[in-house]
Formats: structure tokens, C-alpha cells, sequence
């Protein structure tokens, strides 16, 4: 026999009781070839190229779905950082470059299109300087263009400029679209040490060093992982460790096969799998649920990090056993508004701003999803976005910001975004500021272990 019944039931209860599915497929195009001194003509060659490799994205999606009874979740696009692409041109502002991303996510009818980025960790180009400025109006305009920027690498160190920059385009963002369906920041991300091959949206891009096109998979199980360390209750903590280690290896199958069929049936490269634990709104999909189950009276407990560092690892332990693709972000994103436990936290007050930074050292991103007050300044965003990407760059890991001020609210208040967005309290900010700090501007360097060679 090839599969035991015991098998065979925990794979089907997997899928209907513990919302295991495969989060996102994600097809990354470059861009590069599509370069030209016209801009008309660039957006062109991007949207010919675009509908010409996705035209069968979803499709191939929903067969295999059909197939293999398997829920994928999203169908996405990624492309070339669209600075790197606009910059040949002699266009002063990139707001057409993000509606031709923005027709074709519509005419692909995939959920979102990444890619509407700029990498500034070591200096800024005049196409990014362009780029940044368009963000507020690209978003605010567009539905299912994602942005992103990467300031800060542990080669590079942090681009001081760029993250004042940055704090100043978020408030912008926000002022924008504050009377958007979706907030602009919802769809903008900041980072460290960005990976070229994440799956995962608002951060998805198509890093210059891939191939022409790839499929990149996102495969997501809180469920089932709370349902793994439901059946280790009581029990000594490395052997509730390694229960969560073989069930990541599982779902990592699970990802592996999905990516493999679906990039063959597209004709192009199977890139990564990104195995990360990433929660949604929905009762039941929860990281924050899986460390109260762990023993934590509350996500943000003293024990918190400990055990996050344990789930984390764990999961990484069973991808990297079950695949050699995996890559992307791969561990436990912990996006407040977007996690039913973590929304929970927050109102009972177990978990607050400074311990989610305090998480972020240990899993796989950063501060994510997080609302704050519409009045917070631009400066105090940037000082919070300098520390997370501190954490990044020491600890050669990617780190990353999805900070969402919103006009008008206060500390306490509650925000609705809708959809996998999910909702939550706005979190209240230090009422310590950092100007002068933050406007010195410059460079930290990068840390003394950047140099090995």
C-alpha cells in the first residue's frame, strides 16, 4: 500500500479543517528587454511581454486546482524593478509605467502585480528619485499594483536618505488614497535586504540576477501546523519542535509538486518555494494562535520570541528537507491586520509595537500591516523603519516594513481594509521623536562581518 488510511485522513483533513492551501503562484518576468528611450514604446514592449508569458497564468492555475484538489489561493506577476526599466527613458514621472502593470493584472485577471520598485540600498539614481515621488499617485490611481524599495542591505549597510525618503512617502501614500477602497500602504513595502525571488506580496519583484521568467510558489499552513502542535500538547518542547519539523515537510511536497506542474505547463523555469507560515484573517489561520497553543497566554507574552524562533527554524528545517527550491522569505509572517490571533493581541493587550520589532528578530520579515496614527510624523515612521532595518542588516537577514498611517484615526481606533487585508486597532506610537537623528541623513555602514569575501 502505498499510503496508510491514517495518511491518507490527515491529508484530506489538512485541506478541510485546517485551511492548508497553496497561498500564491507567482510568475516573475523580466522586464529588462523591454528598456527604451520612448516611453510609450517601453510601456509597449512591457505589456506585449507581460500578456505574452501570464496569458495562461490563471488558467494553468485553476487546472491544476481542478486536478489536484489543491486550493491555490492567488495568482500573481512580478516583474523587473520598473526603475531599472523606466530609467532608459526620458519620462519625468512613471504613473503611465504603473497603469500598463495595473491593465495587465486586470486583463490577466491575477490578484496583484509586484514589481513597481526601486533598489536604493547604496545610492539613489535619478529613476528612483522619479519612481519614489510617483508612488502616492501610482497607488492611490491603480488596484492591483504593488510597490516596493529596498534601502538597506548587510553588504550595503542602511541608505539613511532613502528611509527619510521613504517615512515621507508613506504619509504621502496615505494622504492620497485616504479615500481610496484600499489604502495605498497596504500595497507598500519597505525593506532590508530584499530577496530577488519572493513570492509574496506587497514585496514581490523580479531581481535582475533571474531568468526570463520563473514560477516562484508561496505555500502557507498555520492550520495545519496548529493542528501539529495540538497533538504534541504537554509534551516536551523538542518533541513538539520536531512534530512541526515532518509537518512542514509535507507541505513543502505539497508545494513542490504545485510548482513543478505548474511551470512546466507555462514553459518556463520552476524558481522557488517560499514555505512561509503566512496567516489570514479567518479564525483557525493563525501564528498567533500556534504560539498560544505552544503556551503563551498571548501572543507578545515573555516566552514569545523564543517560541517564534523555535516555529520558525522548524519550518525551515522541514522545507529544506523536503525541496531543494525553497527560497523567497520562507518562516512565519506575522502581519497584525491580516492574523485573526494577532488582531486578538492587540485589543487584549498581551502585544504592543515594540514587542512585535522585538518577533521580528527571530522570523521571517518584519513589521507588517501595522496601523498607526494618521498624525504620526514622517520622521518617527523613518526612525521605526531605521530599527527594523538595523535588525535586518546585523543579522543578514531580510527585514521589512508595511507601516499604514491613517488620516484621521487615533491609537485604539479601529481600521477595516478589507479581504485578506483583514482589519485591526490603529497601535499606539512613542510620542518620542527622532528629527534630528533621521534628517542628519547619510549612510550606517555596514557591519564589520559584511566583509567576508
Amino acid at each position: 500500500m502505498l499510503f496508510t488510511p491514517v495518511e491518507i485522513q490527515e491529508t484530506v483533513n489538512m485541506f478541510l479543517r485546517h485551511k492548508l492551501d497553496v497561498r500564491c503562484i507567482t510568475m516573475g518576468i523580466s522586464l529588462l528587454d523591454c528598456a527604451d528611450s520612448d516611453a510609450k514604446t517601453a510601456n509597449q514592449k512591457i505589456y506585449d511581454k507581460i500578456m505574452r508569458k501570464a496569458g495562461n497564468l490563471v488558467k494553468v492555475g485553476q487546472d491544476i486546482e481542478k486536478e489536484l484538489g489543491v486550493p491555490i489561493i492567488n495568482k500573481r506577476v512580478s516583474v523587473t524593478p520598473i526603475a531599472l526599466v523606466a530609467g532608459a527613458s526620458n519620462a519625468k514621472s512613471y504613473i503611465e509605467y504603473c497603469r500598463t502593470l495595473d491593465k495587465c493584472a486586470k486583463e490577466l485577471g491575477i490578484n496583484f502585480i509586484g514589481g513597481f520598485s526601486a533598489l536604493v540600498q547604496k545610492g539613489i539614481t535619478p529613476a528612483d528619485r522619479i519612481l519614489i515621488d510617483t508612488i502616492p499617485e501610482a497607488l492611490a490611481t491603480t488596484d492591483f499594483v504593488c510597490s516596493s524599495v529596498n534601502v538597506g542591505s548587510t553588504k550595503s549597510g542602511i541608505n539613511m536618505d532613502a528611509v527619510k525618503l521613504m517615512g515621507e512617502t508613506i504619509k504621502k501614500t496615505a494622504e492620497a488614497s485616504k479615500d481610496c477602497a484600499v489604502n495605498g500602504c497596504s500595497k507598500l513595502v519597505v525593506f532590508c535586504n530584499a530577496p530577488e525571488d519572493n513570492p509574496f506580496m506587497a514585496g514581490a519583484f523580479h531581481g535582475p540576477g533571474e531568468g526570463d521568467a520563473v514560477i516562484n510558489v508561496g505555500v502557507s499552513g498555520p492550520g495545519v501546523i496548529l493542528a501539529a502542535a495540538r497533538d504534541y500538547k504537554g509534551k516536551p518542547i523538542n518533541e513538539l519542535a520536531e512534530g512541526i519539523k515532518k509537518m512542514a515537510f509535507k507541505i513543502t511536497r505539497l508545494g513542490q509538486l504545485v510548482g513543478t506542474e505548474a511551470a512546466k505547463r507555462l514553459g518556463v523555469d520552476f524558481g522557488i518555494l517560499d514555505l512561509s507560515l503566512a496567516p489570514t484573517p479567518a479564525v483557525g489561520d493563525s501564528v498567533a494562535r500556534i504560539l498560544e497553543e505552544i503556551g503563551l497566554d498571548g501572543a507578545g507574552a515573555p516566552g514569545t520570541t523564543a517560541a517564534l524562533a523555535m516555529l520558525t527554524d522548524m519550518v525551515k528545517k522541514g522545507g529544506v528537507m523536503a525541496s531543494t527550491n525553497v527560497g523567497g522569505l520562507s518562516g512565519a509572517f506575522i502581519p497584525v491586520s491580516e492574523d485573526e490571533g494577532m488582531i486578538n493581541a492587540v485589543k487584549q493587550g498581551s502585544i504592543c509595537l515594540e514587542k512585535l520589532e522585538a518577533m521580528t528578530t527571530v522570523c521571517s520579515v518584519g513589521l507588517d500591516m501595522i496601523a498607526i496614527p494618521g498624525e504620526t510624523p514622517a520622521t518617527t515612521i523613518s526612525g521605526i523603519m531605521a530599527d527594523e532595518f538595523a535588525i535586518g542588516m546585523v543579522n543578514n537577514k531580510t527585514t521589512a516594513v508595511r507601516l499604514i498611517p491613517v488620516p484621521g484615526t487615533k491609537a485604539g481606533d479601529w481600521v477595516e481594509f478589507g479581504g485578506l487585508l483583514g482589519g485591526c486597532p490603529v497601535l499606539p506610537v512613542s510620542k518620542f521623536g527622532c528629527a534630528d537623528f533621521i534628517n542628519r541623513g547619510g549612510r550606517i555602514p555596514a557591519p564589520i562581518h559584511s566583509f567576508r569575501n
